[in-house]
């Protein structure tokens, strides 16, 4: 009797677990737009020109280059930066004028002392092939040439947005004991050697460090509305002041299972595109949300906090 009092629980933990994974697989794969050309295996971050044609960037190991898809994920065109290197792009960017810029900030060894952000025009203005950046270098005043220590390694980035005239980094947290908490910082947009300076963090998740990495951001095109990726989640902050981004309503967008999610951008105010990275056949697409259709967990209600207080 025993013996099959535990078969069946086994079995009721079995379908569980197989309805959670099914759940979790259809969750992502329904929002499934286009698979990426395989040449983009390492996609790291998307962006859409003036026309509303998705470009992308490969991590590193790629040339300096973006590519630009046709609607069945094909490259239709790449472009070559002359004056620039693939040291570890991570994210691409664009602020309200149409200008690209691409994060050549990845430090995961949290070694790095300068980084560089290339900026360009918008690749829809570029006649040719190639084309050359302005020149963004960024440094963190915290770091004084002593090696970072464990606790410390929060100086990774694989994600920025374009606001007013700054650049806003959000780092993918590598401390030991993980504690969860994305720092942000401010540099000027144009060609100049900056200090980052730091202006706010918030704290994703503590549960594993490669499910609340941040591995990209996006703002939408009326910037009322940021998002953040991870490889389980969207991070989407709203009703915000400024360029306090984390002082408004916070909701966290489920994205099923897990993959290596590493690029994110808007279509419009309320289409988010994101990407994740193919690895031993899984992944490799381009998926589309729409913010109206889609559950939002609510994490933070502004206005709840402020009736609370009144």
């Amino acid at each position: 009797m025993l013996k099959k009092s535990i078969l069946i629980t086994t079995a009721i933990i079995f379908l569980v677990v197989a309805a959670f994974i099914g759940t979790s697989i259809y969750t992502l794969y329904s929002k499934k737009e286009i698979s990426v050309d395989p040449k983009l295996k390492e996609i790291s971050g998307i962006e859409f020109d003036k026309h509303q044609r998705l470009w992308a960037i490969n991590d590193s190991g790629d040339e300096p280059k973006l590519y630009r898809l046709n609607k069945d994920g094909s490259i239709a065109k790449e472009i070559l930066v002359t004056n620039a290197k693939n040291i570890d792009w991570e994210d691409m960017t664009q602020n309200k004028f149409g200008h690209f810029f691409l994060g050549d900030f990845g430090n995961n060894k949290n070694e790095r002392k300068w980084l560089t952000i290339y900026k360009i025009e918008n690749p829809i203005d570029i006649k040719g092939n190639t084309t050359e950046a302005e020149i963004i270098k960024f440094t963190y005043p915290e770091l004084d040439g002593t090696p970072v220590t464990p606790e410390q390694r929060n100086y990774d980035l694989e994600a920025f947005v374009a606001l007013g005239r700054h650049l806003y980094l959000f780092t993918k947290n590598r401390t030991e004991p993980f504690d969860g908490i994305t720092n942000v910082y401010k540099v000027g947009d144009h060609a100049a050697n900056f200090d980052a300076q730091l202006i706010d963090s918030f704290k994703t998740c503590t549960t594993m460090e490669k499910l609340c990495w941040i591995t990209s951001a996006a703002l939408s095109p009326d910037r009322k509305k940021l998002v953040l990726l991870d490889s389980t989640s969207i991070w989407l902050f709203e009703n915000y002041k400024g360029d306090k981004f984390f002082s408004g309503d916070v909701s966290r967008i489920d994205l099923g299972i897990v993959t290596q999610k590493e690029a994110i951008t808007f279509y419009d105010d309320n289409t988010i595109v994101f990407t994740d990275e193919e690895f031993k056949g899984i992944g490799g697409n381009a998926y589309f949300i729409k913010l109206d259709e889609v559950t939002k967990n609510v994490i933070r209600k502004v206005s709840n906090l402020q009736s609370a207080d009144k």
